[in-house]
């Protein structure tokens, strides 16, 4: 078990306040706002360490680098900004996608992650194409 430093409490609080997952980078920024000295790779080793121990995951969207999340939360997808490309979760899910898998396979598990514009994004967007 890991000992609570003052740096791994800033890891963990930048996590919780951010209420979506992060990428290492994302976490170091937030955690310098409470200890400025911190590094990047004491944030990775503290990442692996919250991960070994059940308290943060992490997410995998493909050809993307693992950003981290609390764990305990309930089943939820995610939603990434082809723009900014933050990733933010989705508390929804379409249920049960047994009936799309081919005749006679079995779904286990799923993962849905949705592609657009975050709310931040989609206004300068927005506001563009309503002055043309």
């Amino acid at each position: 078990m890991q000992r609570n430093t003052r740096q791994r409490s800033a890891i963990q609080e930048a996590i919780a306040q951010a209420q979506r997952p992060l990428l290492p980078q994302e976490v170091l920024e937030a955690a310098q706002l409470s200890v400025p000295g911190l590094g990047i790779a004491t944030v990775y080793r503290n990442l692996k360490a919250l991960v070994e121990e059940g308290e943060l995951q992490a997410v995998n969207l493909p050809g993307e680098n693992p950003r981290f999340e609390l764990v305990g939360q309930h089943h939820h997808h995610h939603f990434q900004c082809l723009h900014c490309q933050r990733v933010f979760d989705v508390h929804a899910c379409p249920g049960d996608l047994s009936r799309l898998a081919p005749a006679g396979f079995t779904v286990e598990a799923h993962d849905l992650t949705l592609y657009g514009r975050c709310q931040d994004c989609a206004k300068p967007a927005r506001a563009s194409r309503s002055r043309a």
